[in-house]
């Protein structure tokens, strides 16, 4: 095998088939592989926080957490890549997590593998986001997006509703929203401001926003933090109040299993 620091690599699929995986109660397949420095309590509490209904969608899925994950991607999505390319570092040096990615989804037998870098991630903060990003956009592929949720992101959108959940988020909406057409004039005579809707964008836009939505709702179920948390540089980020919709509408849809809870605090500024 490769070594590179000491540290001998592993095939991602070698990984696969020998650490011994596990189901949650709620369905979820997942393991651990390494030094991952997540203990088994923890590991199954973030997992067990995906809600059954969402859990259900999941199926030939497993979740692998490994201390790094190497392996360039291919042309069918930035996180996929061949199996024989991936590569599972069973511990961590500086050198190794120069090279790591956050994750790689494998696909053999018609099963998909996830591999989840723990020892990238600063905090279980940031590793259960990464985690809940990945189930996130896995419901949508299988499932798409309700029409009730896209009512919403939609009219919060025409709205021009401050900010986002995400870049991807961001710039489709940007791209649906699209340019002014000429204005068009009413019964009244008043003129009337429309624009050209790019169907696709539009699409993408509110199926990120829905993984989005997903996961930041699954993080709250595991952690508490503050939504400043989730700001990142390239993009505003959402309007609280907004996001507190988007929230109680994925509540709705996917209650929380027994031991979680959903709750939205406000916080008031003093003075």
């Amino acid at each position: 095998m490769l070594e590179i620091a000491q540290v001998e690599l592993k095939p991602a699929l070698e990984v696969a088939r020998t650490a011994p995986i596990q189901q949650a109660p709620n369905g979820v397949c997942y393991a651990s592989f390494g030094q991952t420095q997540l203990s088994a309590t923890d590991l199954e509490r973030m997992v067990q926080a995906v809600p059954q209904t969402i859990a259900t969608a999941l199926n030939r899925k497993a979740y692998y957490f490994v201390p790094l994950t190497l392996g360039e991607s291919n042309e069918s999505g930035p996180s996929a890549a061949n199996s024989s390319d991936v590569m599972i570092a069973p511990d961590f040096t500086t050198e190794l997590g120069d090279l790591a990615t956050c994750h790689r989804n494998v696909n053999f037998n018609g099963a998909e593998y996830v591999f989840i870098s723990t020892r990238l991630m600063q905090d279980r903060f940031a590793l259960a986001f990464e985690f809940y990003i990945n189930v996130g956009h896995h419901f949508v592929d299988a499932v798409g997006v309700p029409e009730s949720f896209l009512n919403l992101v939609w009219s919060q959108a025409e709205a021009n509703v401050r900010g986002e959940t995400s870049q991807d988020a961001w710039e489709q909406r940007a791209k649906a929203i699209g340019a002014p057409q000429s204005p068009q004039i009413s019964s009244r005579g008043s003129a009337l401001s429309t624009n050209i809707i790019d169907e696709k964008a539009r699409t993408e836009y509110v199926e990120a926003a829905f993984a989005d939505s997903i996961a930041i709702y699954l993080l709250s179920l595991t952690v508490d933090f503050d939504y400043t948390e989730l700001r990142e540089r390239e993009y505003p980020l959402l309007a609280a109040q907004a996001l507190a919709e988007r929230l109680r509408h994925v509540a709705q849809l996917f209650p929380p299993n027994a031991g979680h809870e959903f709750s939205i605090r406000y916080r008031r500024r003093n003075g």
